[in-house]
């Protein structure tokens, strides 16, 4: 999908996804929208289109891979109803150091693929994030073989289902260049508030239709 996506009125934008999406939001309540790049953006359209009446959710959840979103679907995004749902999932399927094993490029795609083919049935929009990992030369370099592999499974699903792609692992090595690594994830996996504040720059100039 080359073209950005129009919001009508009282529209429910959905974020679903791991850490980065629930960035501190599960310790709250349901209602929370975290303290990263949903709350941002959230905050940012509001402002500059007050005009939509936008109702924001967050149901990400740290540690997921894509099976876990693949379980809890239903709850968390069929039984919503959103107009537009957001996915950012991928990095705890890259079999981290001391964090969960890889997943396998395969279920990867079988999983992620279920998702898309349930949301099909709310005719929402849909937006697909990049999984990506911020790093310095050196780091993570098992890890950016399935990096790539994932990327291009997510790359393959966008034109598939017709779902709006955010290129977030070439932002962040192009934001690189003008700053350390370090200034937009510590750990290589977890956004700064810099970090954050260019997600949400980037979902809103790659999304939102311009009026």
């Amino acid at each position: 999908m080359s073209k950005k996506l129009s919001l009508t009125d009282n529209s429910t934008i959905l974020f679903q996804g791991d850490s980065i999406t629930d960035a501190g939001r599960k310790s709250k309540h349901n209602e929370s929208l975290g303290d990263g790049y949903v709350m941002m953006t959230a905050a940012w359209l509001s402002a500059s289109h007050p005009e939509y009446h936008a109702k924001f959710v967050n149901r990400g959840i740290g540690g997921n891979q894509v099976k876990d979103l693949k379980d809890r679907w239903k709850k968390d995004c069929l039984d919503l109803r959103p107009n537009l749902v957001s996915i950012l999932i991928g990095v705890n399927d890259l079999g981290l150091p001391f964090w969960k094993r890889s997943t396998p490029t395969e279920s990867f795609q079988e999983d992620y693929t279920s998702i898309l083919e349930q949301t099909q049935q709310l005719k929402s929009q849909i937006v697909l994030i990049e999984p990506f990992l911020v790093k310095s030369q050196g780091d993570f370099l098992e890890q950016t073989k399935e990096l790539n592999k994932k990327i291009e499974v997510v790359k393959e699903l966008a034109r598939e289902f017709d779902a709006k792609l955010i290129p977030l692992n070439d932002i962040f090595m192009k934001a690189c260049i003008k700053e350390v690594p370090s200034f937009w994830a510590l750990d290589g996996v977890h956004p700064t508030l810099a970090g954050h504040a260019l997600i949400a720059q980037s979902w809103i100039k790659d999304v939102i239709e311009k009026p």
